[in-house]
């Protein structure tokens, strides 16, 4: 066995470390991201609707 292949195997088993409080801080922003795109789009939908029911009558 060479020592290349030990030096391999011993990188791969170190673990990276992860901060939990940035995961869920990104986890957060997204949400509110996917809220303001809902509401933009729920908005213009009512909008075009009651547009469309003016012109229509």
């Amino acid at each position: 066995m060479s020592t290349e292949s030990l030096n391999r195997t011993s990188v791969i088993l170190e673990t990276p470390r992860v901060n939990v409080d940035v995961l869920k801080q990104r986890i957060i922003d997204q949400k509110k991201k996917d809220k303001v795109k809902r509401t933009v789009i729920f908005s213009t939908v009512c909008v075009s609707l009651g547009i469309l029911t003016l012109l229509s009558s």
